[in-house]
């Protein structure tokens, strides 16, 4: 089964719901399998590090965490307020992604 995400990797988006309500980032990652997105500076999670080589320390690293995409929406750059994505096929058969507020290409 093909699972399909609306936001893609450099996006800008907002978060939708949950404790990181209302911060911005931009799209590191995407897993489609999962449908979750990483997005930079939000969802901060603590990791244990062991150190690997001889004289590397360890400790406690903070890393950006997964996050459900459902939890999320596109900032669309023209007119900066969250959007839904529409689709618009080209003449040349292609597919181009554009706001449905400002009606721009994103």
């Amino acid at each position: 089964m093909i699972k399909k995400v609306h936001v893609k990797t450099g996006d800008t988006v907002v978060v939708l719901s949950g404790r990181e309500r209302g911060k911005k980032g931009k799209v590191l990652a995407v897993s489609p399998k999962e449908g979750k997105v990483i997005i930079d500076g939000v969802n901060m999670v603590s990791k244990h590090v062991k150190p690997r080589k001889m004289g590397e320390s360890g400790g406690i690293v903070k890393a950006e965490g997964a996050m459900r995409a459902c939890k999320v929406q596109v900032v669309c750059p023209h007119c900066e307020k969250p959007t839904r994505i529409a689709h618009l096929a080209n003449e040349d058969g292609t597919k181009s992604r554009i706001c449905k507020k400002c009606s721009k290409s994103l």
